[in-house]
């Protein structure tokens, strides 16, 4: 089997050698019978008109036909004798409606009959013997060869209606073969999205409560060493939590089955994460009110818990000293309303951003210049990729009276 495979795939791929080697067989074996005759060189003349175009019968099949239909043509206007490679008008009917356009394939069929009738009148009718029995042989041999001729164009429309097929079969597989890789490409981007709003949560949060209780100790331990003990138990405290989470996230990463299989932060987490923040020095007030009319799903619980978590980190790391922050949920009729706002130096930036699961986050500074692609405008950047995957809005800018707020909204999965 696999060998015909091999033999039908080399055939497909040399299909021009193969033409010719077998019109030139075919050449071989009709001319021979030329030489025998009474008059040769003609015979052997129209037999090579008739068959050489066979050569190009499917890579040009139209002028091939032309040229068989010219060469026939010739013969019968100039009544030279009849030669085996007449043969070849059969053939060539096959390939133009195999091959060839449609237009060609109907016109050549009508050709064909056309010829039919002129090639019997021409060689098989004595106008001289017009008996019944001649009319009835006439007929006959006619409709044996209209036969012979709607034969083959069948047999080649055929070949043209499964041509098609496995044309379109073998371009359906190709679109599927693009689509799939572009599938593929379109995942590996949002997991390597997603992957970069986990590393940007847990990475930022932890280490800007780590910077501000090492900055906070370092001048506080200078009054109150005991308090400089305390700040290092926080700080070891943060560092083993984010180590914790990071084993977690590059475990699944590499598809470990030992990794944690530790369930993500939830809204029931906050007062955890809340306590955390606190203990970093950060005076936040945490207000919730209304009730869910139904479960979040888990995937916009971890987003609303990423949104606080950024916002308060940006408070620890753009708010200023002596800064306080405010943290509230309140559940809507139609989703979940977020807001985190702080009264620090945000009023003082220059630019702000506002918009509803769109834009970059670039130019968004605590006051402190810090707009750009790193720090606060990438984890703009990652809340609004979060809450756009649920039809969310978020909007973060500077308030007017001082401080900076970010606001964003999940509404319901409704099914």
């Amino acid at each position: 089997m696999m060998v015909m495979h091999r033999i039908y795939t080399w055939f497909r791929g040399h299909r021009f050698a193969v033409d010719v080697t077998l019109t030139a067989v075919l050449w071989l074996l009709l001319g021979a019978t030329m030489l025998f005759g009474s008059d040769a060189a003609a015979s052997l003349i129209i037999a090579t008109g008739l068959i050489v175009p066979l050569v190009w019968r499917r890579s040009r099949p139209v002028a091939a036909t032309a040229v068989i239909a010219a060469v026939a043509l010739v013969q019968w206007a100039l009544s030279l004798p009849q030669v085996p490679a007449d043969i070849a008008v059969v053939l060539v009917l096959y390939a133009v409606a195999a091959y060839g356009p449609r237009w060609a394939s109907i016109g050549a069929l009508i050709l064909a009959l056309v010829g039919a009738v002129m090639f019997i009148t021409r060689y098989y009718v004595d106008p001289a013997a017009r008996t019944v029995s001649t009319i009835s042989s006439t007929a006959f041999l006619l409709v044996v060869v209209w036969l012979l001729v709607l034969f083959s164009w069948t047999l080649g429309d055929l070949t043209r209606t499964r041509r098609l097929r496995e044309e379109a079969l073998e371009g359906r597989a190709r679109r599927l073969e693009v689509e799939q890789q572009q599938e593929r490409a379109l995942a590996a981007s949002d997991e390597r999205s997603h992957i970069a709003r986990e590393m940007h949560d847990i990475v930022a949060h932890s280490l800007s409560v780590i910077i501000t209780q090492a900055d906070g100790g370092r001048y506080a331990a200078a009054a109150d060493p005991a308090v400089a003990a305390q700040t290092l138990e926080t700080i070891a405290e943060t560092g083993r939590t984010s180590l914790q989470e990071m084993r977690r996230l590059l475990g699944v990463l590499r598809g470990d089955e030992g990794a944690s299989t530790r369930p993500l932060p939830t809204l029931s987490d906050l007062d955890e994460l809340l306590l955390g923040f606190r203990a970093a020095g950060l005076v936040l007030a945490f207000e919730q009110s209304g009730n869910a009319r139904r479960a979040l799903p888990a995937g916009a619980e971890l987003t609303a818990y990423r949104i606080v978590q950024e916002g308060l980190t940006n408070v620890l790391k753009h708010a200023g000293p002596l800064s306080s922050a405010t943290a509230s949920l309140q559940w809507l009729g139609r989703g979940l309303q977020i807001d985190v706002l702080d009264d620090g130096r945000g009023a003082a930036s220059d630019a702000s951003v506002s918009g509803s699961g769109s834009g970059s986050g670039q130019g968004l500074g605590y006051g402190s210049g810090q707009g750009s692609e790193s720090g606060i405008g990438n984890g703009i950047r990652g809340m609004r990729e979060r809450v756009r995957l649920y039809d969310g809005t978020l909007s973060a800018k500077p308030e007017p009276g001082g401080g900076f707020r970010i606001s964003a909204f999940i509404p319901y999965t409704e099914a």
